[in-house]
């Protein structure tokens, strides 16, 4: 048993994704310290199942297309980047490890109890777009330049939350983080139009749901008001046919 639970470690890291395996193996450690329960553990990870806290929400509709939930009040730690920047190294997933350090994933807390915070589900991701940079002089273009037509570009930003346990009702219950990057913020009663899927959560993939949740809100009334959210449970170990993915679109 053990050999295999080994195993299972060591493909965590051929997945591009190696940050968020590290944590929810962790989450295995952490919770089963039992050789045959981390084995037995691990067997339920690689098929799916979800053994740590998620949101609250009511569905408030369910059509075959996608759900209309409602989700109740949470704090959450967030992190945005670039991931152009040296440190994340065109990482989408870059911020990851500065909120598993947050939270004590990896060892201790980087917060000033410090305390340990327990893992939580989905890892929730949101491109953004950034600051314009300031126009210069000369214009210089290339092949495949994303400029926005008015003498500035914008940088592609990537947000990063991780939920908190519901033991934290507010920001200020939670611990404060070390690193300045690391921002608690509480979020209020909210509705997103949902739609689930499972394999990998490629961009494309992504995209694809993306467009077709829109369609589907804009046909039935919904008003869109803000940009989407992937919301990833699974460690990527995880069969992909069993994995759990949602694309989250803000409503009215």
């Amino acid at each position: 048993m053990m050999s295999l639970y080994k195993g299972f470690k060591a493909t965590s890291y051929s997945y591009p994704n190696q940050h968020l395996s590290v944590l929810l193996f962790l989450q295995l450690q952490s919770h089963h310290q039992h050789t045959l329960f981390r084995s037995v553990s691990a067997m339920g990870l690689i098929f799916g199942k979800i053994a740590v806290e998620t949101p609250k929400y009511e569905v408030v509709k369910s059509t075959q297309d996608y759900e209309i939930r409602k989700y109740a009040p949470s704090v959450v730690a967030q992190v945005t980047y670039d991931p152009s920047l040296p440190q994340f190294k065109g990482n989408k997933d870059g911020g990851f490890m500065v909120l598993a350090n947050y939270i004590g994933a990896l060892g201790n807390p980087q917060n000033t109890k410090p305390e340990k915070i327990a893992v939580t589900a989905p890892v929730i991701t949101k491109d953004t777009t950034g600051e314009k940079i300031a126009m210069t002089a000369p214009v210089v273009t290339k092949d495949g330049s994303g400029g926005d037509g008015d003498g500035g570009e914008a940088k592609k930003m990537v947000t990063m939350q991780f939920i908190l346990p519901s033991v934290y009702e507010k920001a200020e219950d939670a611990p404060k983080p070390i690193d300045e990057k690391v921002e608690i913020k509480e979020e209020g009663e909210r509705k997103y139009g949902v739609v689930k899927f499972s394999g990998v959560a490629s961009d494309g993939v992504v995209n694809e749901k993306v467009e077709k949740l829109k369609g589907c809100l804009e046909r039935d009334g919904y008003k869109v008001i803000g940009d989407f959210l992937l919301a990833r449970y699974n460690p990527p170990w995880t069969i992909p046919m069993f994995r759990t993915n949602e694309v989250m679109i803000p409503v009215e």
